[in-house]
């Protein structure tokens, strides 16, 4: 099956199968559960690298978020590069629907009008016409309309509101886009800039630099990108294109010379760039005289090199110049065990079995095992019968598997303060992650009062996803983090540095105000399925933005170190 040519590629198949999702929106009601499936669907294809072979050998719905009903417009889309569902959604839309919806103010009704009388079918014909006097002339818009719908349309899209993507979206979107660029001929070579390359937790654009010697062509080919839902020239050789999947791409091509001191401008942030250019009057350099390399910009500058994680002006500057900045910050090589997983014990989705072959298939030396405690009912919370009936599981397959699985719990700090296991239980675990999952309203000195009682317990536990934010949907407890620091600072604990990309607990200011305190912090996955364990590379993004070196990560030791380290009593 299948052996010929495919009609669309990944891309051109996920761009269609968002506009179904766009289109199926637009319609509204019960249409909007489907449009959600089919912007999942896209995004799986997205990121597929064996797409010929899953449509040859009818594995599609192999796929997370791809049923039968998605695999067979994919199918139709790979082998003819039409869908059935999207050629019937466009005959009942105007033409340019989706591109003109995005302007504020525009029903479907009036973007039909406006094809039907002036032909406009486009966010740039829109522009022209309204700059040309003919809108107002249209029934239901008149002058005022015209110049609003005018304003709206020359504000460059960054400047619109829009909800900031998380770390991992925009991780996601920028991969996409480099595989693109570097399709493309000419270009030399391609990095993440601003926010992202930050790793900061949320993003509003995608920030790419581009090396090349071939600039405006360079840009005018990654324009016919099928999944650009929209763009926008930011000077002769810079875009910026709003992908149908809401992230905001910036593209900035420059020759090679340029490609360093472009990346380090791009990159930021503000505050960081502002101390830089104070340190190069003071050392009277020249920003574009400077060399080619961002190492050798920082050299003649004075300073040691700054890693993008440090460039938030929040001392990096002050410790390059002293070269007191850390030397051996944490990265993901360094990491020897996924801490804090998650089975279908609890709330996981994977069984043990499979989360510790996952584990082990990364390399790691060892895993533990946190499901939730009785408290978390809504989790699965283990009671004392199933906890035993884990253990025993444990130990089954541990004689199948080298690597080492330590019995942990992720135990609720309850309104007292108390762990909810008997402290002869406790006292029976490998590893203890402590977390707050219920009552996040109580005021700040109760709430305080309750954690750092947790933390005195006699037990070494580790503090669990600390503030227990959820990213743009819940925010941090209230409580004194400092106090809390300090107690903990002498007790027997350790603070989790949380990876998952809603999570991201402690924030980085936190996470630098423990190390002043000589805590020991733990950077873990809080996985539920095999494939979050890859939620390591954000904890360590996060450890690395609070200055967070290898040597202050336990699970940076081996296996026997990390256990002694960890052990309850």
């Amino acid at each position: 099956m299948a052996t010929e040519k495919p009609q669309l590629d990944r891309f051109g198949i996920a761009a269609a199968l968002q506009e179904i999702a766009q289109l199926m929106d637009l319609k509204g009601g019960q249409y909007r559960f489907k449009a959600k499936a089919y912007n999942a669907g896209a995004r799986a294809i997205q990121g597929v690298a064996n797409l010929d072979q899953l449509v040859k050998e009818d594995r599609l719905t192999t796929l997370p978020r791809i049923g039968d009903a998605l695999a067979s417009q994919i199918k139709q889309l790979y082998l003819t590069g039409q869908s059935s569902v999207l050629n019937g959604l466009r005959k009942e839309f105007p033409k340019g629907v989706v591109e003109l919806s995005a302007v504020p103010g525009l029903s479907v009704d009036k973007i039909r009008q406006l094809q039907e009388e002036l032909g406009i079918t486009s966010i740039a014909e829109l522009k022209a016409a309204a700059e040309a006097g003919k809108l107002q002339k249209l029934k239901g818009f008149g002058p005022k309309t015209e110049q609003r719908l005018l304003a709206q349309i020359s504000t460059p899209i960054k400047k619109k509101p829009k909800e900031r993507l998380h770390l991992h979206h925009a991780l996601s979107a920028a991969e996409q886009v480099i595989d693109v660029l570097k399709s493309i001929d000419g270009v030399i070579d391609v990095s993440i800039a601003g926010s992202l390359r930050r790793w900061v937790e949320t993003v509003d654009t995608v920030d790419l630099v581009v090396s090349t010697n071939k600039a405006a062509a360079v840009i005018e080919q990654f324009l016919t990108f099928p999944l650009i839902l929209s763009s926008q020239m930011d000077g002769p050789n810079s875009c910026f294109a709003q992908l149908a999947d809401g992230a905001t791409v910036s593209v900035t091509a420059v020759p090679p010379k340029e490609f360093a001191l472009t990346l380090l401008v791009k990159t930021g942030s503000e505050a960081h760039l502002n101390r830089l250019q104070l340190q190069a009057e003071r050392k009277n350099v020249s920003l574009p005289a400077l060399p080619r390399t961002e190492e050798q910009i920082y050299k003649q500058l004075g300073l040691a090199y700054i890693p993008p994680e440090l460039r938030e002006d929040a001392g990096e500057i002050e410790a390059a110049l002293k070269k007191k900045l850390p030397r051996d910050l944490v990265t993901e090589a360094d990491i020897k065990g996924m801490v804090h997983c998650h089975t279908t014990y609890s709330d996981g989705i994977h069984t043990l079995e499979a989360m510790v072959r996952g584990a082990e298939e990364m390399g790691m030396q060892y895993i533990t095992i946190t499901d939730h405690s009785p408290t978390a009912n809504y989790a699965g919370g283990l009671k004392l019968d199933r906890l035993k009936r884990q253990w025993e599981e444990i130990d089954e397959v541990q004689q199948k598997v080298k690597i080492k699985i330590l019995r942990g719990t992720e135990s609720d700090i309850i309104a007292t303060g108390k762990l909810d296991y008997p402290d002869p239980v406790l006292e029976q675990f490998d590893v203890i992650v402590a977390s707050i999952h219920a009552r996040y309203k109580m005021d700040a000195a109760k709430m305080t009062e309750r954690i750092t009682t947790a933390m005195r317990e006699p037990v070494f536990k580790i503090w669990g996803h600390g503030l227990g934010r959820l990213l743009q949907r819940r925010p941090p407890i209230e409580c004194d983090v400092e106090r809390i620091l300090d107690v903990i600072a002498e007790s027997q604990a350790a603070i989790e540095i949380n990876g998952d990309p809603y999570r991201l607990d402690l924030e980085p200011r936190w996470v630098r105000e423990a190390r002043k305190r000589k805590i020991k912090f733990v950077v873990s996955v809080d996985a539920h399925s095999v494939r979050a364990m890859n939620n390591v590379k954000y904890g360590v993004a996060m450890a690395r933005r609070g200055w967070v070196t290898r040597r202050e990560v336990l699970n940076t030791l081996n296996t026997a170190a990390f256990a002694k380290a960890v052990r309850p009593i």
